[in-house]
């Protein structure tokens, strides 16, 4: 990653251009520049973006970006093939046992409580009830004496 950073550097400095010009012209921040400059490949939370900005940067400045970026990903390669392979396996199983430990839910669906089933199916044996007293009454109350409510008696 050094040699790539030297190589944007030093061919930025012999075009004559500064740091703040090509900052303004690839619309990238002067730090983040700096930072690819001097190889702080750690500084950066993203290595695609990172890869974005060293192809954008390496094209603005006549270099091949493609081979560039071939060698940085060279460089990552031997850089992540390092890790030991216990160590990758023991992530691998932390990782697996927190994903089985848990639920595992999409934030798209709602999971449905089950026990407000039961309180459904009261509420509504509930209200089939009051809709059985409430025809009972309105019979009950347009007849009277078994004679119906709109018959008026009157008295003589």
């Amino acid at each position: 990653m050094y040699e790539i950073a030297e190589l944007l550097k030093e061919t930025r400095k012999d075009s004559g251009i500064e740091l703040s010009e090509v900052s303004k012209d690839l619309e990238i921040n002067e730090i983040v520049l700096q930072n690819i400059e001097e190889g702080k490949i750690g500084s950066f939370k993203d290595v695609f973006t990172l890869k974005n900005y060293i192809y954008n940067y390496a094209k603005y400045l006549g270099l091949e970006a493609d081979k560039i970026i071939n060698e940085f990903n060279e460089y990552l390669f031997e850089y992540t093939s390092k890790i030991p392979v216990k160590e990758l396996e023991k992530t691998i199983e932390l990782n697996t046992k927190e994903i089985t430990d848990e639920a595992i839910a999409s934030p798209y669906t709602i999971e449905k409580p089950k026990n407000k089933n039961g309180l459904y199916i009261l509420l509504y044996i509930l209200l089939f009830i009051l809709v059985i007293l409430a025809i009972f009454w309105s019979v009950n109350q347009i007849t009277v004496d078994k004679t119906n409510a709109y018959v008026f008696n009157y008295r003589k």
